[in-house]
């Protein structure tokens, strides 16, 4: 990561809201630092709604 900070796009999706991070890294204050460094001059984008993989799961599972 620290290689290509600023000098490439990095795409990173995540199910969990930030909040919840702490949960995978463990650490309040490590996961503030992760997320600060991953937000910088970065584009967030928040999907909501249904799941078109999960909408079309069930066509496979009863085909």
């Amino acid at each position: 990561m620290s290689s290509n900070y600023q000098r490439t796009s990095i795409i990173i999706t995540s199910n969990k809201s930030f909040e919840e991070w702490t949960e995978v890294f463990g650490d309040n204050v490590i996961t503030t630092a992760i997320l600060d460094r991953l937000v910088h001059h970065s584009e967030l984008f928040s999907l909501t709604g249904d799941s078109y993989r999960m909408t079309h799961r069930k066509t496979f599972l009863t085909a």
